[in-house]
């Protein structure tokens, strides 16, 4: 793939320069969210943060865009942090949303020739609300309060993968192709050798960059040193919608479904049952 004029062609050689390639106002939205969001422009008198922010949720990157923006705004003030969407629309307002977000970039247009990375990207996209909807299927059932949260949590996991697609997309090919040659090698190893970081690294330093809510950083953190209900919820959500991407015959199911009827007090039939129930809502 040759490198068109945005993209990241060579991978940098160390964290605090990846981190410095991104700005998150700078980022692509889907076109699907860019169309709806000029629909609701047009009629803004009637309509609510809370209708909104489901539009907004179910796009990694506005959702992003949208928290890293408050967070700007907030900066020096006192005062507890907008966690969600639905919390920042509110403190920002309808009109001034759309005043600081007017027509956006989309991602369809800024990979318009390169369909191999818009694979990639939507298969990232289509895991990432998966686990969004799981772990807030799990949350739910917890009664956990921070359910948004969490959901919020689980849907920008993997927000590190789906900015190296659109911006590097050269990279991202090169790693699916050596995973896909050798099916044992490790996410982190190859990239380490590709990238000179790990994603997750990355994705950490740039929501820290960011200022993005503590509580949502902590729930995400990968290297924290004991894993919470919270992070737990989250964690078992993404590992069940990688392993049930192609169908639920993946050898590592019953070990995730194990866990999961664990965090739940549920056995291990009533695990699955809530699981299946969840994927099919959808």
């Amino acid at each position: 793939m040759t490198a068109d004029i945005g993209f990241i062609a060579h991978a940098p050689r160390d964290l605090s320069t990846w981190v410095a390639l991104f700005d998150p106002a700078q980022l692509p939205i889907l076109a699907s969210t860019a169309r709806e969001l000029e629909e609701l422009r047009s009629n803004e008198d009637a309509v609510d943060a809370h209708w909104l922010a489901e539009v907004i949720g179910e796009d990694p990157l506005l959702t992003l865009k949208v928290l890293a923006h408050v967070a700007r705004m907030r900066r020096g003030r006192e005062g507890s942090e907008t966690e969600t969407v639905t919390e920042a629309l509110v403190m920002m307002g309808i009109s001034p949303f759309f005043t600081a977000f007017g027509p956006q970039s989309t991602v369809e247009d800024g990979l318009q020739g390169h369909p191999g990375a818009l694979e990639g990207f939507e298969r990232v996209l289509t895991r990432s609300r998966r686990a969004a909807r799981f772990a807030i299927g799990f949350a739910v059932h917890r009664m956990d309060y921070d359910a948004p949260v969490i959901h919020e949590a689980a849907l920008l996991h993997d927000f590190a993968e789906l900015l190296l697609w659109v911006r590097a997309p050269g990279l991202a090919q090169e790693i699916r192709q050596r995973q896909m040659a050798d099916p044992a090698l490790r996410s982190a190893a190859v990239q380490r050798e590709l990238l000179h970081i790990e994603l997750d690294q990355l994705e950490h330093a740039l929501m820290q960059a960011w200022h993005l809510p503590s509580l949502l950083v902590r729930i995400t953190d990968e290297h924290a040193l004991s894993a919470t209900a919270q992070m737990r919820n989250v964690q078992l959500a993404i590992r069940l919608a990688r392993h049930s991407a192609n169908g639920w015959d993946n050898a590592a199911l019953p070990d995730d479904l194990s866990d999961i009827a664990q965090l739940l007090n549920l056995s291990a039939d009533a695990a699955q049952r809530l699981v299946r129930e969840i994927d099919a809502e959808a």
